[in-house]
């Protein structure tokens, strides 16, 4: 009885697994992700840093493939991640310089930005997906085969809003010099100075790129790991199948959604070097003026800025973190499976 009792909470629309379930395999993915993709940025931006060097008050986009953060350059300090001198010829040049010079571990010195914001926003995102994934299904009917593209939009548009405000505080503490102990002065001073909407500033761009980018990865992600599982005869994915699926999918997504991630990124580092110089960001561009003025600078093509760089780095994260998470949906299943089994054994004995 106690074993069936045990088993209660586990959803029949969450294949078997629980959300908090969801959640453990969707923060591990996180995790997983930004150890294998973390290097690859932080070798970018030293590659960056030599040919314009930044200088203080000075905005630089950091993203491991699952998250951007805009950090600002704030003194001198050699030994800042983003700051660290040094030639380099080539990608292959700095790691192994990198790696001489100070350490193994200086290539995941960028990590700690990116956990406190990807680790949250991931667990919201995909948790929250598997759930309306589930529930649209059933309410479908017929349609059911397009509810991973709403159910895909939905849930980043619940995660951009969760976190979107947290990502402006911490882009301020940063910009500022601040602790995390004065967080209550720097959300007070910013609702005094432009009222409670100014802690979402930037959420439309974010939206206009990310729930079109999501919307087309479950979507495409869905189609192509069932089409692989019936083109190889089996009935659960396997690891090859959702990494494949994830890589794929992934690639379509960023190619299609770049020119709304160059737009944003533009208008996110504005918005931050007004602040820095103590301009109110209402000064700062909209999403169209500043697609206007990319395409007057340097024609379509500026809308595509940082294609490959993009894509190198999105199709391994995508598919690292679905085969991750599916992974430890698998195992979870299993674990459950193997539970309910225990006490019928039980009972039969």
């Amino acid at each position: 009885m106690s074993g069936h009792s045990g088993q209660s909470p586990v959803p029949v629309e969450s294949n078997g697994i629980t959300p908090f379930q969801q959640m453990v395999a969707s923060c591990s993915g996180a995790l997983l992700t930004s150890l294998f993709v973390t290097p690859l940025d932080v070798v970018k931006i030293r590659l960056q840093a030599q040919k314009s060097p930044l200088f203080k008050g000075k905005c630089f986009v950091y993203c491991n493939g699952l998250m951007d953060h805009i950090c600002v350059c704030t003194n001198g300090n050699s030994k800042a991640w983003y700051k660290a001198p040094g030639h380099f010829n080539s990608t292959l040049d700095a790691f192994i310089k990198i790696v001489r010079r100070e350490g193994v571990k200086s290539l995941w010195s960028g990590l700690p930005p990116t956990l406190v914001m990807a680790v949250p926003a991931t667990v919201i995102y995909f948790t929250c997906y598997d759930q309306l994934c589930a529930a649209l299904k059933v309410r479908m009917g017929s349609h059911a085969d397009e509810a991973p593209l709403l159910a895909g939009a939905l849930a980043r548009v619940g995660s951009v809003t969760v976190i979107s405000p947290l990502e402006l505080i911490r882009t301020k503490l940063q910009a500022q010099r601040q602790s995390y102990r004065e967080l209550s002065e720097v959300i007070r001073s910013a609702v005094q100075a432009e009222g409670w909407q100014s802690l979402w500033r930037g959420w439309g761009p974010t939206l206009l790129r990310d729930v079109p980018f999501s919307a087309m990865y479950w979507y495409n992600y869905e189609k192509g790991k069932a089409w692989l599982c019936e083109h190889y005869h089996t009935r659960e994915p396997t690891f090859a199948i959702t990494f494949l699926s994830g890589a794929v999918s992934g690639s379509i997504a960023s190619i299609v959604t770049l020119p709304f991630d160059v737009v944003k990124t533009r208008r996110q580092v504005e918005i931050v070097e007004l602040q820095e110089m103590n301009l109110s960001s209402r000064a700062s561009s909209s999403t169209l003026t500043v697609m206007s003025r990319i395409v007057a600078e340097n024609g379509i093509g500026g809308l595509f800025a940082g294609f490959l760089p993009r894509l190198i780095k999105v199709a391994p994260a995508c598919a690292i973190m679905i085969s991750s998470y599916e992974f430890g949906k698998a195992f979870f299943r299993k674990h459950n499976q193997e539970r309910l089994l225990v006490p019928q054994q039980t009972s039969n004995t």
